[in-house]
């Protein structure tokens, strides 16, 4: 498990902002997916994510939560 984990950090760290872009999104998606309903637990696990890779710590700032779309529906 060792071996995977240091496999995966070092890609975090050479990737750090299409990780961060893809927790946005993922985030996003289950917003949008949920009519919002979740968003407030989203939005913590999103921030929660991000600071598990380091993404908080190392900026020095709180990374911006998933944006969701309460109580607007989109078609699809």
């Amino acid at each position: 498990m060792g071996d995977f984990m240091k496999k995966a950090k070092d890609f975090v760290d050479r990737n750090e902002q299409k990780v961060d872009q893809g927790m946005r999104k993922a985030g996003d998606e289950v917003n949008r997916r949920t009519g919002g309903k979740y968003e407030d637990k989203v939005n913590k696990a999103t921030q929660q994510a991000q600071r598990a890779t380091g993404r908080q710590s190392q900026q020095g700032q709180q990374a911006p939560p998933a944006t969701g779309n309460r109580g607007q529906q989109q078609a699809g």
